[in-house]
């Protein structure tokens, strides 16, 4: 049994990178299982990502280290992670849970490389959910008053469990500025693709009422711009004249779940990569 890892990067795009890092493996003794690759000429920036292997067992730290000189030599944005290796998450929740209720069937079965360290919500709905799934739940009350805390409380524990990656499945709390900053890159959120055109309440009601034809959702990293996050995947159901609101939420609440488990699943395969606004997926 090899083992495998991923390595993923961005740079300033020029000659020589693909050569360096093929170079790189052929040198180390490591083998190219799957290689991705995108140059932007918009932004001149080059896009990587290789699945190898290494027959004799090999260090990840000394991967990283000896391949420091030639992510140096290109102003490399690189990562060498075990590609076996399930990541640390953590999800959030509010009161809807059929986004929580669909990620917490998919790590179960195996259908998402991730291990899901603790459930964050702040009400309690979804306690005995959570608990038959044998997971922590961690139940964080948000007021005005209390938001700084409450947002303390969720660092100090992404701190302690090592988490790679906090998913809001539906949590309905704003983010603080600093928060956003703190886990820039580690926050996925899921919003209906009705934004900005149905803010507010009851936004598939609103949809109804303009007789929309699609029910979209989007998956997108969070920022301090609100819901205005690089987008990473998006689902999109098309619908009639005969749909009542009540199908359409739970058509919405179908798309939602399609979308945010996908996003949820390249992030941790480690297949996403940002792009000033947007990003690179290398599905």
């Amino acid at each position: 049994m090899t083992d495998q890892y991923v390595l993923t990067l961005s740079c300033p795009d020029k000659q020589g990178i693909v050569h360096a890092v093929s170079s790189y493996l052929f040198i180390t003794g490591c083998n190219i299982e799957d290689s991705q690759q995108f140059g932007d000429r918009d932004t001149g920036l080059f896009f990587m990502r290789v699945h190898f292997s290494a027959e004799a067992p090999v260090n990840v730290d000394k991967l990283r280290a000896s391949f420091a000189a030639v992510g140096d030599s290109f102003t490399m944005d690189w990562q060498i992670n075990r590609a076996d290796q399930r990541m640390r998450i953590v999800l959030m929740v509010s009161k809807f849970g059929h986004c929580l209720n669909d990620l917490l069937f998919r790590s179960r079965i195996g259908a998402l490389p991730v291990e899901i360290v603790a459930v964050v919500s702040n009400h309690t709905d979804f306690q005995e959910l959570v608990g038959s799934y044998g997971i922590p739940f961690r139940h964080i009350p948000v007021t005005k008053d209390t938001k700084a805390a409450a947002e303390a409380e969720l660092l100090d524990l992404v701190r302690e469990e090592n988490v790679e990656l906090v998913v809001l499945a539906r949590y309905m709390q704003v983010l603080s500025d600093d928060l956003c900053k703190q886990l820039s890159g580690r926050i996925i959120n899921i919003h209906h693709s009705f934004l900005p055109s149905f803010k507010g309440a009851k936004p598939y009601h609103q949809a109804h009422a303009r007789g929309v034809k699609l029910i979209g959702a989007t998956a997108h990293y969070v920022t301090a711009d609100l819901d205005e996050g690089p987008i990473i995947e998006q689902e999109v159901e098309r619908v009639g004249h005969e749909v009542t609101p009540d199908q359409l939420v739970a058509i919405g609440r179908d798309v939602e779940c399609q979308a945010l488990a996908r996003a949820v699943k390249w992030h941790a395969e480690h297949r996403i990569l940002l792009n000033g606004r947007r990003t690179v997926v290398f599905a």
